[in-house]
């Protein structure tokens, strides 16, 4: 089974391996059934969706009719005005039929124009938080990509106290020094506040050369076990972050494969040695 961890201060123990929902963006109702018995066999308990991810609200709906006591499960609303996100909230609700969200995230807050209307008088922020008054959801949390992550993310914690945070981070992300010194600085920020560090990107291996795509990921991933492993022991190496996992179903089990026999984290000079041999790149150049 895959350990699980304090889920910042929600009082909930996730497992560290979150099963990111992506993966089920235009799946069948059959293949996403058996993509929850996976999660099941492993004990993964925590589910990461989001109205923008195609049909995957309304592939996990069905599951929670009868596992919903068993997972924690959190969405998100690219709504960035008080009505677009209530109606969002409302409509993922139906969605995923439930009555409840654990959490619910601000998806991608990245862009400074959005930022100020999210938190204005009139902004998505208002929105979710009256949807947490009324018990619609119990927490509440941003998400972001690309270099400036980090930083939107430190501000948006200035302004209101989220209970969780979810951005990119994989080795070759991390030689960047400015990025690696911003993710460092909100890592100890979430430490010191309670808040949960979730990570995405933990297999991406570099950007897809025009016409060789094969995998619902929009970056080409690592695919062989023993680079999976590695990849996934190197995020699980810090005990202050949880691993959401790919956006591609075959690709799930070698994740939670890895996750579950996970013994310590790589050294330097393996992950080195695994970017050259697989010619990775970031997916965001300096």
């Amino acid at each position: 089974m895959i350990e699980r961890r304090e889920f910042g201060s929600t009082g909930h123990d996730s497992t560290v391996t979150i099963f990111g929902a992506a993966s089920l963006w235009e799946v069948t109702q059959e293949e996403a059934n058996n993509t929850l018995e996976v999660l099941l066999e492993y004990g993964v308990n925590h589910i990461d969706t989001a109205a923008s991810y195609g049909d995957s609200e309304l592939r996990i709906g069905p599951w929670m009719e009868e596992y919903r006591d068993r997972f924690f499960l959190a969405t998100k609303t690219e709504g960035r005005t008080y009505e677009e996100a209530k109606k969002e909230i409302r409509n993922s609700l139906k969605r995923l039929r439930v009555d409840q969200v654990d959490l619910l995230q601000f998806h991608n807050l990245i862009q400074p124009d959005e930022w100020e209307t999210v938190f204005g008088e009139d902004g998505a922020l208002k929105a979710a938080v009256e949807a947490k008054e009324e018990g619609l959801v119990r927490f509440l949390g941003i998400t972001g990509h690309s270099l400036k992550v980090p930083k939107m993310h430190m501000k948006s914690l200035q302004e209101y106290d989220f209970d969780s945070v979810l951005l990119p981070y994989n080795y070759p992300l991390m030689q960047n020094k400015e990025y690696a010194s911003d993710f460092k600085e909100l890592l100890e920020t979430c430490r010191e506040k309670g808040v949960a560090v979730q990570t995405i990107k933990s297999l991406a291996m570099r950007r897809w050369h025009e016409g060789e795509q094969n995998r619902a990921t929009w970056y080409k991933p690592l695919e062989d076990q023993k680079y999976v492993d590695r990849a996934v022991s190197w995020v699980l190496g810090n005990s202050d972050l949880f691993l959401n996992t790919v956006g591609d179903i075959d690709l799930l089990p070698k994740v939670l494969d890895a996750a579950s026999r996970y013994e310590g984290r790589p050294t330097d000079d393996e992950m080195k040695n695994m970017v050259k041999e697989r010619e990775m790149e970031a997916l965001w150049p300096e």
